[in-house]
């Protein structure tokens, strides 16, 4: 099995947070958005988004974009999509293993 690359282990790190998931959620649904805006619909502070957000653009998910005074998130999915292959890939590996498996038990009844 694959070991999944420094990119895609720090996606799953930064996605392991409910958090963070959240603000990814609203970043995808909301586009470019301020820790402000975002701060509103989440039951913690705004300086708690801002570390959440600074965790999640350490692992590429997310980048800021400063717009006048203001800085606004948006979602990167390249690294989403890095994790997800490489899910695919395991899943891959593990359903070739699975019919292995089930070729063999059958054949062992005969």
């Amino acid at each position: 099995m694959s070991e999944p690359s420094d990119q895609v282990g720090a996606v799953f790190w930064a996605l392991a947070d409910p958090t963070r998931r959240e603000v990814v959620r609203l970043l995808s649904e909301r586009g470019p958005i301020t820790a402000t805006e975002l701060s509103v619909g989440l039951p913690v502070s705004r300086q708690a988004v801002a570390k959440h957000l600074g965790a999640l653009a350490d692992a590429g998910l997310a980048q800021a974009v400063r717009e006048g005074r203001e800085v606004r998130y948006r979602l990167t999915p390249p690294p989403m999509r890095a994790a997800m292959a490489w899910m695919a890939q395991v899943g891959g590996e593990w359903d070739e293993r699975l019919v292995s498996l089930r070729e063999h038990l059958r054949s062992g009844r005969r």
